[in-house]
């Protein structure tokens, strides 16, 4: 493994495997040296797999929400040898045109791709495939291949003898359904939540040695990236909530902050924690719906936070927007007060999906300017008066209706901000 140098793991759909992949290699890797990974387009969940699984932080890298050198930047942050995981298939991005996509920070970093393909149900025509994805796009090198629940010793043989040279079958992992992941509405179990964490990475790790050859691992020098300008938002101290309920923070945004001069303190609403002395309060996403009966009893974070909010600028993003609302319902059906900052009402009784890429303006508040950032939840809004704090556009550059609420000094979405597109704000 050379610092510096890095592959993408992808696949040709979602539920191929890539992510018990990607894990089961970092670890593996770890074992043998200095490894980081990073997580290619907007996710939450797999990232903290990946700081488990290597002990290094582990950064977004998003080709639609970011312009290429920040991604590169990001992607050298750490110095070391970068494995990063792809999302869906390796082509796939936002409409209309894909961008966005695992290909495209392949692209952008200059690394290899190898593709994980799910054997089951296949023969030659799992060669087909491979070589199909490794022609598609100039620009996207698929250097490898590691096959995934291979039934037997004769289904592999079946598998390899159709590859090209030029394809080169990296492993064939067995079919292991013991190593699956549990999963919910918003997708995988956070690695918080996994008292058998360590224990399982290992097993990853160790079928990971023993079908793959890792020594044959393709590689290349990420590409270098110009400076990057440091978003500087108007404020010393930023209090942020951080727990399992609060967890969905991107951690480039908190770095940039801190590189921006400003002082990063966190809080646990779960551990009825008060608001700590700040100039402003930031409440990510999460899973506050799992967790409302015992928020809405924390009289300490709730007093703390109304209270703060008479002097103190607040901004919530989706879980954190719906705790800054007067109520909000949970999937059995059971309403619990919120902090009634805003005139908001949630529910997750009825549940719809909203999903896609967003591009956000603000003219006030502590989120004021242009930003790229997503929309993902399953929330539906029973009520929301007030005036709004996001203008926004789809991925395809459709108006849609006003984002979020703003009311005082207290403002939030479920929008999450990804990457600044405007002048950053200097502190003064």
């Amino acid at each position: 493994m050379t610092p510096g140098n890095g592959l993408l793991i992808a696949a040709p759909s979602s539920g191929s495997g890539k992510t018990t992949v990607t894990l089961g290699l970092l670890r593996a890797l770890a074992r043998r040296g200095a490894v980081g990974g990073a997580k290619s387009g907007p996710d939450y969940i797999d990232p903290r797999f990946h700081e488990a699984a290597c002990g290094k932080p582990c950064y977004n890298l998003d080709a639609w929400a970011m312009q290429p050198d920040r991604i590169r930047s990001l992607a050298q942050a750490g110095g070391d040898f970068l494995v990063v995981e792809g999302a869906m298939g390796l082509f796939d991005g936002a409409m209309p045109d894909g961008k966005g996509s695992a290909a495209d920070v392949a692209e952008i970093l200059g690394i290899p791709v190898v593709l994980v393909v799910d054997g089951s149900g296949m023969g030659q025509s799992a060669a087909a495939i491979a070589e199909g994805f490794a022609r598609h796009r100039k620009g996207v090198h698929v250097a490898g291949v590691i096959l995934n629940k291979v039934a037997s010793a004769r289904h592999e043989a079946m598998l390899r003898r159709h590859f090209p040279a030029y394809m080169p079958v990296l492993g064939a992992l067995p079919r292991r359904t013991d190593l699956a992941h549990p999963s919910r509405h918003l997708g995988l179990v956070q690695a918080s939540e996994r008292p058998d964490l360590e224990a399982w990475l290992d097993a990853v790790a160790d079928m990971i040695e023993g079908h793959v050859d890792l020594d044959a691992l393709p590689s290349s020098a990420v590409k270098n990236a110009a400076n990057q300008p440091i978003t500087r938002l108007p404020y010393a101290r930023i209090a942020v909530a951080q727990d399992e309920a609060f967890a969905f923070a991107y951690p480039h945004l908190l770095d940039e902050w801190r590189a921006g001069g400003m002082q990063i303190t966190t809080f646990s609403p779960l551990k009825n924690e008060p608001v700590p002395p700040c100039d402003m309060i930031f409440l990510p996403g999460g899973y506050p719906e799992l967790h409302a009966g015992t928020l809405a009893g924390n009289s300490n974070f709730m007093d703390s936070l109304r209270k703060t909010s008479q002097t103190t600028d607040i901004y919530g993003e989706c879980g954190g927007y719906m705790i800054l609302g007067e109520t909000l319902t949970d999937a059995n059906g059971t309403g619990h007060k919120m902090a009634g900052l805003l005139p908001l009402h949630t529910s997750f009784a009825e549940r719809r999906l909203h999903l896609g890429y967003r591009t956000l303006s603000a003219t006030q508040g502590p989120m004021k300017g242009e930003f790229k950032g997503h929309e993902f939840h399953y929330a539906t809004t029973l009520k929301a008066e007030g005036e709004p704090l996001f203008h926004a556009t789809d991925a395809e550059g459709t108006t849609l209706p006003p984002m979020g609420l703003r009311q005082g000094r207290v403002c939030g979405s479920f929008a999450h901000v990804i990457d600044r597109l405007d002048t950053p704000v200097d502190k003064g």
